[in-house]
């Protein structure tokens, strides 16, 4: 049986993706998702910027207690359990 290799650098777990699914649909407006641009918001702080920040595992309850800022237009928003552990892996694998 012949199989083909992922070639990406980057192979991401099922749980990584759905966080990055749902870091474009809800987040990617205003923050950079990714590893080299920039923020489209410059007042966002880029995702892979924000373990420099917050201990990434700290999020976890902001998650699911609703995160509110004091940024006029940051969307308060609250995520399920499931939402949270999928964005959590997905954050965690842009601090490398």
């Amino acid at each position: 049986m012949t199989g083909v290799m992922a070639s990406s650098a980057w192979a991401a777990t099922p749980s990584e993706q759905r966080g990055r699914t749902f870091a474009m649909t809800n987040c990617a407006r205003c923050h950079s998702i990714d590893r080299v641009t920039p923020s489209p918001l410059t007042v966002a702080p880029p995702f892979r910027e924000l373990h420099r920040r917050y201990p990434v595992e700290t999020l976890s309850e902001a998650f699911a207690e609703g995160i509110y800022t004091g940024h006029p237009t940051m969307p308060a928003f609250q995520l399920d359990p499931d939402q949270i552990n999928d964005l959590l892996s997905f954050l965690k694998s842009l601090e490398h």
